[in-house]
């Protein structure tokens, strides 16, 4: 990276000195700049077809509450505060799907997606890695590299960027985190707030600041090309976001869990993502995620703050498929490990190892549940404690991605290092 550039012979003709400009602009080349200064070719390119959402569920979400097993007696006796009853009918107990699993009823809304065969689930996918820190758990998901620390670009970022060699263009947007690790790389990224911030254009929606600031990144160094590139990332989303986007209230809050929203706002962050790739066809890759999954007490069952999250990310599907409803269009929600089988003494769960993870799209062959299930006899745990791995999340991400992209062999190596293909999968996705 060269060094900062000599502004000495500039002239800034506003009031506010060049110091307190850049203070003020500070956040927008930071947190929204996206590092697109190398460009990298990577593996054999995607053929242009669907659209790509990958819903980051960040806290491990407990997918024995939404994806319930009903159907397996040691579930009731592992959770005798916090399990969803057995199916009977009613909108107080788990949903029917088949004889081995329901949903949590507060997902009533995706039945009809089940129905109609488009919502698919691996009901013990995971990350090989038998870590248990939030934090080294989500790297591995978002570098495609279990097990490994260390700096590496985001598997979504390389994905972005063998669809820009192809496109031209930029095509890929994360809403909501200022910079998650699964966007960060060579290609360029558009970066959007989450909430109501996202319709806020920041210092650079003032006509004079933004002429003052943008003459002093004017030139073609590698810096000044990045500010140009964070600074219209902004601006531009947030003008359209403003125009075409409702006053959602109360809608949007804050959580805690590396910078992702809560569940409650994802829902807004899905219809401003809809809204910008309906209006630039050019994007065709996008994130979303949503903190506030860490259960440790007062999970609750039926009711209670996991439902209530639950509720909003059904919304949020609903939300996420009138947008992305295109043959090819693809939806995955992952989080980075699941919870105990057992509830704790705080009638809440701990960090666990696998869990459910979703598809939902018009490729997925939907209405049924895809891979090994072993139940939850206590031989059958992880370290006696936890629902098992049986299926590599890359695995599951590489059927998905060779359905949804086209992505060769080679191109599903460059992303996912050392992956093995999966053939127990290969059902998934429809041909």
């Amino acid at each position: 990276m060269s060094s900062r550039p000599n502004h000495s012979s500039t002239t800034v003709s506003v009031p506010l000195a060049r110091r307190h400009l850049l203070q003020a602009m500070a956040g927008v080349a930071g947190a929204w700049a996206a590092p697109s200064l190398f460009a990298q070719p990577v593996g054999d390119g995607p053929r242009p077809g669907g659209r790509l959402i990958l819903v980051f569920l960040r806290g491990a979400y407990d997918g024995l509450s939404a994806l319930v097993p009903h159907g397996d007696a040691n579930y009731y006796a592992l959770r005798p505060s916090i399990a969803i009853p057995r199916p009977d009918g009613t909108s107080q107990t788990a949903l029917a799907l088949d004889n081995t699993f329901g949903l949590h009823p507060a997902l009533a809304p995706l039945m009809p997606l089940w129905k109609e065969g488009i919502l698919g689930v691996v009901p013990a996918a995971g990350s090989p890695d038998p870590t248990r820190s939030h934090f080294d758990a989500q790297h591995h998901w978002e570098t495609g590299v279990p097990g490994k620390a260390g700096n590496r670009d985001g598997w979504m970022n390389e994905l972005a960027g063998m669809q820009s060699q192809k496109r031209g263009a930029t095509v890929a947007v994360g809403v909501g985190e200022a910079n998650p690790l699964i966007l960060a790389g060579a290609a360029t990224v558009q970066r959007v707030p989450k909430g109501q911030a996202a319709t806020n254009q920041g210092a650079l929606g003032n006509a004079r600041t933004r002429e003052a600031v943008m003459s002093l990144y004017a030139g073609q160094d590698p810096l000044s090309r990045t500010f140009r590139e964070g600074a219209e990332s902004r601006s531009q989303p947030a003008k359209n976001l403003a125009i075409d986007t409702p006053d959602a209230g109360n809608a949007v809050m804050m959580a805690a869990n590396n910078g992702a929203g809560s569940a409650q706002g994802l829902v807004l962050d899905a219809q401003h993502l809809g809204t910008l790739m309906r209006q630039n066809r050019q994007l065709r890759v996008g994130f979303l995620s949503a903190g506030g999954w860490d259960t440790h007490a007062n999970q609750g069952n039926v009711t209670g703050a996991l439902a209530n999250n639950l509720g909003n990310l059904a919304a949020t599907l609903i939300q996420l498929r009138r947008d992305f409803s295109q043959p090819d269009d693809l939806v995955m929600v992952c989080s980075e490990f699941g919870r105990t089988t057992a509830e704790n003494g705080t009638r809440g769960t701990d960090h666990g190892h696998g869990n459910a993870l979703w598809l939902l799209g018009n490729r997925v062959n939907g209405g049924r549940w895809h891979g090994a299930w072993d139940g939850l006899s206590s031989a059958n745990l992880h370290e006696g404690r936890d629902l098992p791995v049986r299926h590599d999340f890359r695995a599951v991400f590489a059927q998905a991605l060779r359905a949804n992209q086209g992505l060769s062999a080679n191109a599903l190596e460059t992303l996912f290092p050392g992956f093995a293909w999966d053939k127990s999968l290969d059902g998934l996705m429809r041909a």
